[in-house]
């Protein structure tokens, strides 16, 4: 049910998409994965959409404070993070899900994931310049429920060019196939928001960077590994995320994530 403080994902009906995948697209993503394109967007509409987003992480940023994290660290002041992310941008400028980079985005998860594909959720990350921190190795669905079996999907937008000097998507090909692979709270640290694949639990030598232009798109499996590298260029690495999911339901199989276990502990004890 959508209130004032919930983003309307279903919204603007009215604008049909402007950009589709192709067919080897389509299937380029089932093989691997994970999919980069270099145009999900209009050029025009890059520019108003980074003015939104920057707007956010400055002079609108107090608006956003409920939901402002460093992915890296336990929750700070928002000039003092390292990994600065705003939870549902969506919420606090909702002019970003009125643009043709949302309903372009839409129409390409139905193409991905099926027609029940609805876009859930979206966040923002906005690595400074000169940062050292990455966003390491991980699984989207490390974060989620583990007695939920997920048909889901990410897509990454940068809005300024993203390399391997500012920080790209770098995925594990064929990693969404595999079952889940131990993580932890980053830096062992419970406090801490952001999870990592544990020291040694994986052998990333397959990896692959995806350098994509402004505008442009990764898309990634709720499973498939990936990770950024730091920022060590002169501007922010700007990159916009919307989830997508297609159905969840319950697993017939149980497991456990005890990296969530331990933060949840941690949480009850700091409140």
């Amino acid at each position: 049910m959508i209130s004032p403080e919930t983003p309307n994902y279903a919204a603007p009906a009215s604008l049909e998409p402007t950009h589709l995948l192709t067919p080897e697209q389509i299937a380029f993503y089932h093989q691997h994965g994970y999919l980069a394109i270099d145009a999900l967007m209009p050029n025009s509409e890059i520019e108003k959409v980074r003015g939104i987003y920057d707007r956010l992480f400055n002079e609108d940023r107090s608006k956003a404070e409920a939901d402002f994290y460093d992915l890296s660290s336990a929750k700070k002041e928002a000039g003092k993070a390292s990994i600065p992310q705003i939870i549902q941008p969506g919420k606090y400028a909702p002019a970003l899900l009125e643009t043709q980079m949302v309903a372009n985005l839409k129409a390409m998860m139905k193409q991905l994931h099926g027609y029940e594909t609805s876009m859930v959720g979206d966040h923002a990350i906005n690595k400074p310049p000169h940062n050292a921190t990455p966003t390491p190795w991980h699984q989207d669905e490390a974060y989620w429920d583990p007695a939920v079996e997920y048909s889901s999907l990410s897509v990454w937008i940068p809005l300024q060019p993203a390399t391997k000097e500012n920080g790209c998507m770098c995925f594990v090909p064929g990693s969404h196939q595999i079952e889940m692979v131990p993580h932890r709270p980053i830096g062992d640290d419970p406090t801490t928001p952001g999870l990592e694949v544990e020291p040694g639990a994986f052998d990333f030598n397959s990896a692959v960077a995806c350098e994509i232009p402004a505008g442009g798109a990764t898309f990634h499996h709720g499973r498939t590994l990936h990770f950024t590298p730091a920022n060590n260029s002169d501007d922010f690495r700007r990159a916009y995320i919307a989830m997508g999911s297609a159905y969840e339901e319950p697993r017939a199989t149980p497991r456990e994530f005890p990296w969530k276990e331990r933060q949840l502990a941690a949480k009850a004890v700091a409140s």
